[in-house]
Order: structure tokens, then sequence, then C-alpha cells
């Protein structure tokens, strides 16, 4: 995108509680606080993008419920509009064991970050990462440009952690904070480029139902 130096940006959008976690000691998610308010925000934000790098544990999850979810009579209109979002999207899985990947998705197998910046380089939409092993990779290597963390109003005690100890020490400059009805915070912060615009004032919102 021209705006970002002709580079399509790599965001990575997750849901953490506040003392870190992504997901429980066993996986579990069910504390998201996912109302109509923030699932249209969700599927605004997606749409606009241009591809999916999911993990395979990430993938096969949205997979197998995603796919059909706007045929489910119980699935309400923002469900069934993200359903159609992102069977669509196309979807880049880094996996070394999926045979095959269906909806419009491509089998990656190793993490080369030529091929990333490649990928970059093309046309289109920025490109979101989905699943917290995959972004670690990321990390590792400094490619994520933007950072969307969606703080949720519980402390669940343990679980899996979204940030891994390292060594590197990254700088980031705050974009936005947005406040949803249900209490849960976005925090949106952008990673310094040597070709980054001049930094803005961060732009504040506060949205209240």
């Amino acid at each position: 995108m021209d705006e970002h130096g002709g580079m399509r940006r790599i965001i990575l959008m997750m849901s953490v509680s506040l003392d870190g976690f992504y997901e429980g000691p066993n996986r579990e998610l069910d504390w998201h606080l996912v109302d109509e308010e923030l699932h249209s925000h969700f599927n605004a934000e997606i749409s606009a993008m241009g591809a999916f790098l999911d993990g395979r544990v990430t993938y096969e999850l949205m997979a197998g419920f995603w796919p059909t979810a706007d045929l489910d009579p119980s699935s309400t209109p923002v469900m069934a509009e993200f359903a159609r979002i992102w069977r669509d999207m196309p979807k880049l899985v880094f996996s070394t064991t999926l045979e095959r990947a269906d909806w419009n998705a491509t089998v990656v197998r190793e993490f080369v970050v030529e091929d990333i910046m490649r990928l970059k380089a093309q046309p289109g939409g920025d490109l979101v990462v989905g699943g917290a092993k995959l972004a670690e990779s990321f990390m590792r290597h400094d490619l994520i440009d933007e950072y969307r963390l969606y703080v949720h109003p519980v402390l669940l005690g343990r679980g899996h952690p979204l940030f891994q100890p390292s060594d590197a020490k990254l700088d980031l400059r705050l974009a936005e904070t947005r406040t949803f009805g249900n209490g849960v915070v976005l925090l949106r912060y952008q990673r310094p480029r040597p070709s980054s615009p001049a930094p803005s004032s961060p732009a504040t919102t506060s949205q209240t139902s």
C-alpha cells in the first residue's frame, strides 16, 4: 500500500486476557466477550485485509466452523457475514504436517523470510497473522508491523501467554485505543520502520453502549 512505503503490512490481531494469555491452560476461549458491536468491528477490519496467514491449529479451528456458519439458522447476521468473509479470503496455512487445505487456502511448508517479504511487496490489502505459535516466528524476525491487541476484562490466572521470553526489545508506537461497550479495549501499536511516516498523535476513541 502506498501510504506504507509501497509494502503491505503484517498485522497481528489477537484477543488476550488482562494477564496476557491468549487461551486458557486447556485451550479455553470461552472467556472471549464477542458481542455484536465487537463482531461487527472484526468484520469491518478483516474484510479490508488481503490474506490470512495462519498456523495449522488456527486454520483447523476456523475451518471446523466458519465455512457453513452462514447456513446455520442459529447464526446471527454478523456471524453469517464473517463466514462469507472468511471463506472468500485468501489464506496461507503454515504447516509441515497438513496434507491439504480447502476454502481458498494454500499450505506453506517452510517459513522463509524472503518469501514473506515478496508477499508483502505484492499489491492488495494488509496481511493478518492468526495463531500465537506462528506469530512467534514472525516476531522472532521482527516482521510484524502492527500489533492489535483486544484486551478482555478478565484475569485467567494461568494459560498460554501470547508473548514468550525473548532477548529482543521492540519499540512500538501507539496508533489508537478504543473501548468497546462490553469492556474490551483495543490497543493498536505500530512498529516504526526506517521508511515509516513521521509519528502523529494517537487517535483515541471511546465507545460505550
